[in-house]
């Protein structure tokens, strides 16, 4: 009697560096779901409801996305240029994004960058617009974490690009 069990196996390398890979992709798909769960959680009572509701979703789908790879296969080679083009693209054209404000002893904040602000200038005066004469000549200063996130957040962004296009194609077929 032969034994004729269905087994359902996913077409990846066995080795060192693919369990490492597959444990580096199930932690950060963890934290990113996890992450986006906290985020839609704490921050759904706030003055952007709507903007940190989308970054929540994005957050946590990709982390669903990178937890579940035996239910979607992404094409690998697409799927990093996509995300390595919106990740560069996102986070460009967020600079658009520009907020300003003069607060306190007249201290005069541009921040640049979108959904979180990763490019800063200010100045102190002693009166507003002294405050942003200055800060219109001072240094652009990088928060690099806040960079890190833009580039996190715009790269899960094309990667449910991509997932919603495979999900299309498969759908079609």
């Amino acid at each position: 009697m032969t034994d004729t069990t269905d087994e359902t196996t996913i077409d990846e390398p066995t080795g060192r560096w693919a369990r490492a890979g597959r444990l580096a992709r199930w932690l950060l798909g963890a934290f990113s779901l996890v992450a986006g769960l906290t985020w839609i959680l704490f921050t759904m009572h706030g003055p952007t409801a709507v903007l940190d509701l989308c970054v929540g979703l994005v957050l946590a789908g990709a982390g669903l996305v990178l937890l579940m790879p035996h239910r979607i296969r992404l094409p690998r080679l697409v799927t990093t240029i996509v995300m390595a083009m919106v990740a560069i693209a996102g986070t460009a054209a967020g600079l658009a994004s520009s907020t300003e404000r003069t607060c306190c002893a007249y201290a005069y904040v541009l921040d640049r960058g979108f959904p979180f602000t990763w490019v800063q200038r200010a100045g102190v005066g002693p009166d507003p617009a002294s405050a942003e004469r200055l800060a219109g000549s001072a240094n652009w200063t990088v928060d690099l974490v806040s960079l890190a996130a833009n580039l996190l957040l715009w790269a899960y962004a094309g990667m449910l690009i991509v997932v919603i296009a495979v999900l299309a194609r498969r759908r079609r077929a």
